[in-house]
């Protein structure tokens, strides 16, 4: 009987200890198929030239046969996942231009003043019967209090005239605030929104970046609104 050795550019052991993931980490997407290929001319020739008294094992045969199946079927999952992902990067960066020029809302406690007015949110993690807006300069000094009153739990906005607690108009730059709130007297949890116009979009490593000009740049994903 011949030898089966030269059949193939590698013996069985070799394309055996591949398709189990033992031998050399080269292997790429060419070469699963060249693998593939492979396996099957040793397998007809194998068959061919079976040892009628010691013929091939059927379980081993249909196991290295799964496999090779189950590597297709991963490398197929993973082009396909690829795909996807690349299909919602390009939608995703679509959607982050398409806003550009428009307001959007995003965590933060930016308020810029600008032409005399302000503008900012919040979000309550309940109904509130009291919210308290606290404004402080660039120096972090408080500058306004002012009552918002009762608020239902959600996204709530406000805006703010640029005047101090005596009525003074202050001078256009950067501020910040607080939102505190109540229920009968314990505190509701709230979270403040800054507002700002997007002037750019960026492609960045994480994802799409919104340029706000003043108030920098935020993730597209951490949008909570646009306006």
């Amino acid at each position: 009987m011949a030898s089966l050795s030269a059949t193939s550019s590698g013996s069985a052991a070799e394309v055996f200890a591949a398709i189990n993931g033992s031998g050399s980490s080269k292997s790429s997407t060419s070469a699963t198929a060249d693998l593939e290929n492979r396996f099957l001319t040793l397998l007809m020739a194998q068959i061919k030239n079976q040892d009628p008294l010691n013929p091939l094992d059927n379980a081993q045969v249909t196991t290295q046969l799964a496999q090779l199946n189950t590597v297709n079927g991963i490398e197929k999952l993973n082009q396909t996942l690829s795909q996807l992902l690349s299909g919602y990067n390009e939608t995703q960066g679509m959607q982050a231009a398409g806003i550009i020029g428009k307001n959007v809302m995003t965590a933060g406690n930016a308020l810029p003043l600008a032409s005399g007015v302000a503008y900012g949110g919040g979000v309550l993690a309940g109904a509130a019967d009291s919210v308290t807006l606290s404004i402080k300069n660039a120096a972090g000094k408080l500058v306004n209090t002012e009552e918002l009153g009762a608020k239902e739990a959600g996204t709530f906005y406000f805006a703010w005239d640029g005047k101090d607690a005596d009525g003074n108009q202050l001078p256009d730059g950067n501020y910040t605030f607080t939102v505190d709130a109540k229920s009968a007297g314990k505190t509701v949890e709230a979270t403040a929104m800054k507002i700002g116009t997007v002037s750019a979009v960026t492609r960045s490593s994480s994802g799409f970046l919104l340029d706000l000009g003043t108030q920098g740049e935020v993730a597209f994903k951490d949008v909570q609104q646009i306006l």
